[in-house]
């Protein structure tokens, strides 16, 4: 099966909730994205019958090997992209955006090109942020 940008989007934003939050039901999904709970339940309901997710009795939601991969590669896209239009001058608010529309579309070929330009410039050590 083909995942269409908004599995990915749904993928990635799971990723996101479970590195801040831990657990992530489909609640969760529809506050962080502000989409109806109708739309994200006939959206888990696809991601969880194509392989991508589980859902335990109690609706946590967990990845499976596949849904990991593919929302770690999204997210590293979105990083990446959004790190190089900041260097280019971006506001990191129009960055985040327009990164968030071109991680879906990109090539493996020229997001690669992309990220082994960026490592050059990101080599220096970045600061750590006090909490």
């Amino acid at each position: 099966m083909i995942l269409l940008e908004s599995g990915e989007m749904y993928l990635e934003t799971i990723l996101v909730l479970q590195q801040k939050n831990g657990r992530v039901r489909s609640i969760d999904i529809s506050a962080e994205m502000q989409f109806s709970k109708p739309s994200v339940s006939r959206a888990v309901k696809l991601l969880k019958t194509n392989g991508y997710i589980n859902v335990d009795p109690n609706g946590y939601i967990t990845f499976t090997d596949k849904g990991r991969e593919v929302a770690e590669e999204i997210y590293d896209r979105h990083q990446v992209l959004t790190e190089c239009l900041i260097f280019l001058g971006v506001p990191a608010d129009v960055a985040a955006n327009d990164a968030c529309k071109i991680e879906h579309d990109i090539s493996k070929e020229t997001f690669a090109a992309i990220k082994k330009h960026m490592k050059k410039f990101s080599s220096t050590p970045k600061k750590k942020n006090k909490k």
